[in-house]
């Protein structure tokens, strides 16, 4: 064996990690983090392998939730609407910028310096031009995420208290943020239990055998640390 294959098992035995149940892997993963030195508090983030055909359109899983203590993060929102008292709204409420085709174009030229898009849906239309640009970031406004809709004070202010969107990838994977590493344990417990429940109510009609087939919580830049499925 090579001395760069040796190093590579070797970096592969430290970095693997598991736990029996979300307490352990928790306590794990604040550990973990605490014995490396940072200049930043790293996020924690959640990894769910499911148990679906993710090429079929009918075993999509996506939805949203509202974390019970937040997400630690500063989220910025913009908002599309051409109506003036619901861009007053949203701007007293907490979005950072507000506007419909200055906003599209703006997009269009390639800002995309923002976590959640919130649209009223008489202006759908004439968003869906920059589909392409927000779609595949997990971006664009959904009524099942809560963000098309007629109340913008409420959607924004449900982002910006910790509302996080979750939808599987090619692989039939679910990532989705969950805290931060210094959260009180309970906390990040709970908000872990949140998403968790609202990833088993979305699980798709025609979805075939073990539907949560592997757990994983990852801080930013450290390890992962896989949870016993049978303890979710």
């Amino acid at each position: 064996m090579t001395e760069k294959k040796q190093k590579i098992k070797k970096v592969e035995k430290v970095e693997k990690h598991s736990a029996v149940n979300l307490e352990e892997g928790i306590k794990k993963i604040q550990e973990l983090t605490t014995t490396k030195r940072r200049k930043f508090i790293e996020s924690v983030d959640l990894a769910v392998n499911l148990g679906i055909d993710a090429k079929q359109s009918d075993q999509t899983v996506k939805g949203s939730v509202l974390l019970p203590h937040g997400s630690g993060k500063k989220v910025k929102v913009i908002v599309f609407t051409a109506n003036e008292d619901q861009k007053k709204s949203a701007l007293e409420a907490g979005a950072d910028m507000v506007g419909l085709e200055d906003l599209v174009a703006k997009i269009e030229e390639g800002f995309l310096d923002f976590d959640v898009c919130v649209a009223t849906p008489d202006v759908m239309q004439k968003i869906s031009k920059i589909a392409k640009k927000l779609g595949p970031r997990g971006l664009m406004p959904s009524p099942k995420n809560g963000t098309v809709t007629s109340d913008v004070k409420k959607a924004v202010s449900e982002a910006l208290k910790g509302k996080v969107n979750f939808k599987n990838d090619k692989a039939g994977t679910v990532h989705c943020l969950v805290g931060k590493a210094d959260f009180d344990p309970s906390f990040l417990l709970e908000n872990i239990k949140a998403i968790v429940k609202a990833i088993k109510d979305s699980k798709p009609e025609n979805a075939k055998g073990k539907f949560i087939k592997e757990f994983y919580l990852n801080t930013t830049m450290g390890p992962s640390v896989q949870i016993a499925t049978e303890s979710l």
